[in-house]
């Protein structure tokens, strides 16, 4: 991978954790501004369920925050773009569509495979 393609996907991955706390301060507001305490069960019930799953939502982008930082170390490393199984180039569409990827599509199908194999054992 080139330099220009390097600065690319770093500059991608680092949007995409901005916008990532962006949208944690705007759930972080809320929480604060908003209150719990609907005088109606069912409203309140629909309140606390529409939370939580907000608060799922941010707990997977917080876990997706560590997986950027490391994209970030592989790009500084000189490792991003290649697979941490075969050691190939992971292809530019893949790293495209999934810039946080850390293996080839083949390695990747295989990987669940045998995941699917070990679950089902």
């Amino acid at each position: 991978m080139n330099l220009r393609q390097q600065a690319y996907f770093r500059q991608k991955l680092l949007a995409w954790k901005e916008a990532i706390h962006r949208e944690a301060q705007g759930t972080l507001s809320q929480l604060q501004v908003d209150s719990l305490r609907e005088a109606d069960l069912t409203d309140r019930a629909s309140s606390e369920t529409d939370w939580s799953i907000e608060l799922r939502t941010r707990d997977r982008q917080r876990k997706l925050i560590a997986k950027i930082d490391a994209a970030l170390r592989r790009i500084e490393d000189g490792e991003y773009g290649y697979c941490e199984v075969t050691g190939e180039p992971i292809s530019l569409g893949r790293l495209e569509a999934r810039p946080i990827a850390t293996m080839t599509v083949e390695a990747q199908e295989r990987h669940e495979r045998q995941e699917k194999v070990s679950r089902e054992e």
